[in-house]
């Protein structure tokens, strides 16, 4: 009989990790989720909790053998960027990660692959100007996250466990992510461009999302660092027209970016998050022949809210 995989999920309570979680446990694939809360009713897997920074046994134990751990821990970035608030977002993500690679070297038979979630912010407020991997890192608080992020990575060294880090961009999905607040604000008739308009917005369905994180498990040639994102980024002000046709609303009058900090104060987020943007493309998961399913805009909003 063929033995049942096991993929442990870091930080996996999250709108990425559970929709990771439902289909790998459709695919009978045994999934266990570390996670602060307790599991809900409905939820996917089997929960076991941790605190993200201390190595545990109960927790730690899970890794042994199984076919892949995937990290997708880290404090929400949509935030006000308070002293305390920064740093607990650095923390949560460099924390996890030296907890993983500890339980990893721990292991007797460690984990085929690790596979980390990073961020597209590392390449900054970069313009029109196409970033692939080989893209210097740009300037600002997000990207000296994403620098510590990826530096507590490449400093854990797990001979016997192929690493993959993934700078994912903004992960579309229905009712959850980082769209939610978009989709809430273009209902209420406030799906304007914000600011110029033209900053750019790389996006992944997160269907396309799901099947990266399942192929960086499973392909052994996978290893370093990739783009994720489709190959089909658009400015700001094209985003909210295709997301208010979408949702069927009207023209809005665009946000100009004086009122931005206004804004963001009221929904207690920062001002960075939306006026700054970066035109990712995918170059190495091209060069190794992926398939993005989702590749145009309009119909990845229509597939995602066709019951709407």
């Amino acid at each position: 009989m063929k033995q049942q995989l096991k993929v442990i999920l870091a930080g996996g309570s999250g709108f990425l990790g559970l929709a990771l979680a439902r289909s790998l446990a459709a695919r009978d694939v045994e999934v266990v989720i570390l996670a602060r809360s307790p599991q809900p009713a409905g939820a996917p897997g089997r929960w076991v909790r941790w605190d993200g920074r201390t190595v545990e046994p109960a927790w730690a134990g899970e890794l042994e053998g199984a076919h892949a751990v995937v990290n997708v821990t880290g404090k929400n970035v949509n935030c006000r960027y308070t002293a305390a608030a920064l740093q607990e977002i650095n923390d949560s993500r460099v924390d996890s990660v030296r907890a993983v690679g500890a339980a990893i070297r721990a292991c007797r038979r460690p984990p085929g692959a690790w596979v980390q979630a990073g961020s597209l912010a590392i390449y900054g407020d970069a313009g029109e100007r196409e970033c692939d991997e080989m893209t210097a890192p740009g300037t600002g608080i997000p990207v000296e996250t994403c620098l510590k992020w990826e530096a507590a990575f490449a400093a854990e060294a797990t001979p016997g466990t192929r690493k993959v880090l993934y700078r994912i961009s903004f992960v579309l999905g229905h009712g959850g992510g980082a769209l939610r607040m978009l989709v809430n604000l273009t209902r209420c008739f406030l799906g304007g461009a914000i600011g110029s308009g033209r900053q750019y917005i790389s996006w992944i369905h997160e269907a396309d999302m799901i099947r990266l994180w399942e192929r960086a498990m499973e392909d052994p040639a996978m290893e370093g660092v990739y783009n994720v994102t489709s190959p089909g980024p658009v400015p700001n002000a094209t985003f909210m027209q295709e997301l208010r046709r979408a949702l069927h609303r009207p023209w809005s009058p665009p946000l100009p970016a004086f009122l931005v900090p206004l804004g963001c104060w009221f929904l207690r987020t920062e001002p960075v998050l939306a006026l700054t943007g970066r035109r990712g493309t995918p170059a190495r998961l091209e060069a190794e022949g992926f398939q993005f399913h989702h590749t145009d805009l309009r119909q990845a909003l229509r597939q995602l809210f066709a019951n709407d």
